[in-house]
């Protein structure tokens, strides 16, 4: 399955650049958490499917993607700008934005080191890997959703992050425009 975002680094531009519009200096370990959130979350709304190509591993206190820690270690390093992203993806990370921006750091530490593939990983120990189908697995759960309804029960159900786009009919009516997601199809063998 193709991935959504040719790097992580692209991911990284658009939340940093989306901190800044909205005047704020995104700390790292924010950062690591909202990039955490969007490729589980994306999963979800998507079947599976990854926003982009990184791996999750614990530190101290939550998960990082290695390669973005060490890019970024001193600040935003002088390169060329990401690419250009799809609507699709920008929709999505505005979704994720408005949904987890609002918080600081430690708030999204302490919530995500609750969710299970990180609690687990981070039991193991430092620079454990978070196994990216155990991510898929937790956020889509019949827990999860649940615990969706539960106030402060630290997981949101995918239609409280991804919101529906909001477009006018022809007569002027709002429509809500989300994208068509086919169900999987199960080939059965033949004996």
């Amino acid at each position: 399955m193709a991935i959504a975002v040719k790097s992580c680094l692209d991911v990284v531009f658009w939340l940093s650049d989306q901190a800044l519009n909205d005047r704020e200096y995104i700390q790292p370990q924010k950062l690591h958490r909202l990039l955490y959130l969007s490729q589980a979350y994306f999963a979800v709304a998507y079947h599976g499917r990854k926003l982009m190509p990184a791996t999750f591993v614990t530190d101290a206190f939550g998960p990082v993607e290695p390669t973005v820690f060490h890019a970024f270690a001193y600040g935003r390093p002088n390169m060329i700008e990401g690419n250009a992203l799809s609507e699709q993806v920008s929709h999505f990370l505005d979704g994720i934005w408005r949904r987890f921006g609002q918080y600081t750091a430690d708030q999204l530490t302490k919530k995500v080191a609750e969710h299970a593939p990180v609690a687990l990983a981070m039991a193991k120990g430092v620079n454990e890997e978070i196994p990216f189908d155990e991510m898929v697995t937790f956020y889509t759960s019949e827990a999860a959703a649940r615990s969706a309804k539960t106030p402060g029960s630290g997981v949101d159900h995918v239609d409280q992050v991804v919101k529906p786009r909001v477009l006018r009919s022809q007569s002027g009516k709002p429509v809500s425009v989300v994208t068509w997601k086919p169900k999987a199809v199960t080939v059965k063998k033949e004996e």
